[in-house]
């Protein structure tokens, strides 16, 4: 097994000048019950190597030598299932835990199950943990967590915050202590994780590669000399972990003295209100946040810079941000909010035994506190920070961010936004599919409705079906009386029928005959409605567009929606339509998504009034290329973008070619479609003698 990365030689980790990153992960080791810390960046910025490193430098443990739980043989009001211990047990010390949880986890796996072994073998009821007993008193890390299912998602950040999980199923009820440290890591570019579920991470940090060429060497450097003499390099780190460890340990035993004082908490309250987050976990967050940095820096009370490095940490994912809106903080804003001033001293509860009694001036006051009524206005913008450690390097988090790029150079065409976003009607794709868990189309999957059983040894256990394929077999088996003989060749798992996630490519027309204002504001909706709907169904997206002379595929397949927006945000209309361009690119992806993974099934919408002026004997050309589309065999739906008194009705022809759905634009609508019926419904009433 390969030697473990130091977590001490990771840049930006060392214990006297964490960045973030390592501030956020060493804090929620001091405290759990902040809620875990989500690590979102780019690839190759050392986000697996420095979760992965962390574990070493973490207190060891304590456990019984016969417990499966790994309860603190320290604490009397610890229990386990494989309890009760006595005082002659065998405890040992172990390094704590790193228990991976993959993406394509089922929830067997991660809750434990029945042991299908000795239930059948045996006839016994035996609970086999999962993943979460095993992680109990370590850490539990999930890479690219925003891959992962909702359902699992949700069912982990419950167990962290509730620290414990009840399982009560296939007959087994048990219950077991679950107090972990969750650790998940992202790339926005393959998607972003459901706002709801974003929210329940108690920390979060941004990652960038640093830009300074200086440090990018240094990481390489240290890279290098890791790969070629790993034990070395280790050994060069060792006294820096253990340093590191021992700090750890004395913040986790000083945590539970600091103070948290009235008016620290004020303050706290009064960011978070600042900031409009919905809910007070941001609040309870902050707070744990604060007193785990107050001891992690030896403080014996919370401070001004403890809640200014917490809410850092604990705010930019709960801010309110439209659905596409990477998570950010304004600083400004912040410094405004906590004030220049340090925080008051909490007025005493009484006279002081000895001395004098506390100034009025010194006092919190009931009247508000006065430090924070100092003209924010006095601090120019461009001023350096009082509150930051001179020493303290900074991370991309306090660089100042760019402004939304410009719209690429595309030749000559204006460019027009989108109006408000609204709810699409649900477009699926036809048949029954076996892709990834989502939320668009027809699919076998894990969970959903139970409608047959299949013969095998993985999934949820159809006992009936496993009994009765075992009932056929007993006279070959020798059996005609007593227990019925149950074999690994009879189980059989339940066959389900759920949702699965698609590839939705969006092939949309900007040539000059959609650049009337009007009329492109009304597909950019139409699209970014669509989008944020295969956002919320966790679809992979993918943008082509055509006009002038040919077609481009503007965003290639990801789960990035956000990216997607942008590109529609941006995209100009002008030049000739050639149809048959965007229609054969589209072919092109789609063949090339298929090799690439069969399962995903693609949902091809073209966005078009129909017409085809570009190239020689365009609808010919058109005509043949959908024509090709269509022996595809893929799900399309036509958009049709034609509007005005005079229409040609050519996008209708060219969903008879494709064999698609034809859609008018202001019909993607859910509230449109329903508008429709209800037009139609009161007209036959009323025809009726009735409305």
């Amino acid at each position: 097994m390969p030697q473990q990365y130091p977590f001490s030689a990771v840049l930006g980790c060392e214990a006297d000048a964490l960045d973030d990153m390592g501030l956020a992960l060493v804090l929620t080791t001091i405290t759990p019950e902040i809620g875990g810390v989500l690590v979102r960046g780019e690839k190759g910025t050392a986000k697996s190597t420095t979760v992965r490193a962390l574990a070493a430098v973490l207190p060891p443990v304590e456990v019984y030598a016969a417990d499966r739980f790994s309860i603190d043989p320290g604490d009397p009001a610890a229990t386990s299932p494989d309890g009760p211990f006595d005082g002659d047990a065998e405890v040992q010390t172990r390094p704590v835990r790193l228990v991976e949880l993959p993406v394509g986890a089922t929830e067997d796996r991660v809750l434990g199950s029945l042991h299908l072994e000795r239930a059948l073998s045996q006839g016994t009821v035996e609970y086999e943990p999962g993943l979460l007993a095993r992680a109990h008193r370590g850490i539990l890390y999930v890479d690219e967590v925003n891959l992962l299912h909702d359902h699992l998602v949700d069912l982990l950040l419950d167990a962290a915050a509730m620290g414990q999980v009840t399982i009560e199923r296939d007959g087994v009820s048990v219950e077991h202590a679950a107090r972990f440290v969750l650790i998940g890591t992202m790339n926005p570019e393959e998607g972003e994780l459901r706002p709801q579920l974003l929210d329940r991470f108690g920390l979060t940090v941004e990652v960038a590669a640093p830009r300074e060429p200086s440090l990018r060497a240094e990481v390489v450097r240290r890279r290098m000399a890791h790969d070629s003499d790993p034990t070395a390099f280790t050994e060069r780190y060792r006294d820096l972990d253990r340093s590191l460890t021992e700090r750890i340990q004395s913040a986790r035993e000083r945590v539970v003295k600091v103070r948290l004082t009235d008016v620290a908490l004020l303050k706290i309250a009064e960011v978070c209100a600042a900031f409009e987050v919905d809910g007070l976990r941001a609040d309870i967050v902050t707070a744990r946040t604060a007193v785990a940095h107050a001891a992690w820096v030896d403080r014996d009370e919370v401070t001004r810079e403890d809640i200014r490095r917490a809410a850092l940490l604990s705010l930019p994912h709960r801010r309110r941000r439209k659905p596409f809106d990477a998570p950010g903080l304004d600083e400004d804003l912040l410094d405004e909010v906590l004030g220049e001033d340090e925080l008051p001293p909490e007025p005493p509860e009484g006279p002081a035994p000895d001395g004098p009694t506390q100034p009025p001036a010194a006092s919190d006051g009931a009247e508000g506190d006065a430090p924070d009524d100092a003209d924010p206005g006095d601090a120019s913008p461009g001023e350096s920070d009082p509150s930051r450690d001179p020493g303290e390097p900074i991370s991309d988090v306090d660089l100042p961010r760019p402004g939304p790029a410009p719209a690429p150079e595309q030749g000559p065409g204006s460019v027009v936004g989108a109006a408000a976003a609204y709810r699409p009607r649900l477009l699926t794709v036809q048949g029954l599919g076996e892709g990834a868990a989502g939320r668009r189309s027809r699919a076998l999957a894990r969970t959903g409705r139970r409608i047959g059983a299949t013969r095998g040894d993985s999934g949820s256990l159809h006992l009936v079906e496993t009994l009765l394929a075992a009932a056929g077999q007993q006279p070959a088996r020798g059996r005609t009386s007593g227990r019925v003989d149950v074999r690994a060749e009879d189980l059989r798992v339940a066959v389900r029928e759920g949702r699965e996630a698609n590839l939705v490519l969006f092939c949309v027309d900007a040539s000059g005959s959609m650049a009337a204002r009007r009329r492109m504001t009304q597909v950019k909706t139409a699209v970014l409605s669509l989008l944020m709907d295969a956002y919320r169904r966790r679809d992979k997206v993918a943008l082509i567009t055509f006009r002038g002379q040919d077609a481009e595929l503007v965003l290639p397949p990801t789960h990035s929606v956000e990216i997607a927006a942008a590109r529609l945000e941006q995209l100009p209309a002008g030049g000739r339509t050639p149809l048959a361009a965007g229609l054969l690119e589209a072919a092109k992806v789609l063949n090339r998504e298929r090799l690439r993974d069969p399962r995903l099934r693609p949902l091809l919408v073209v966005v078009t009034d129909g017409r085809a002026t570009g190239g020689a004997d365009p609808v010919a050309r058109s005509v043949r290329a959908a024509e090709h589309v269509a022996g595809l065999r893929i799900t399309t739906v036509v958009i049709d973008s034609e509007g005005g008194p005079l229409r040609l009705g050519l996008a209708v022809r060219l969903a008879e070619v494709l064999g698609a759905e034809h859609l008018p634009v202001d019909g993607v609508s859910a509230e449109a479609l329903t508008g429709a019926v209800r037009s139609h419904t009161a007209l036959n009433l009323s025809g009726q003698g009735v409305a």
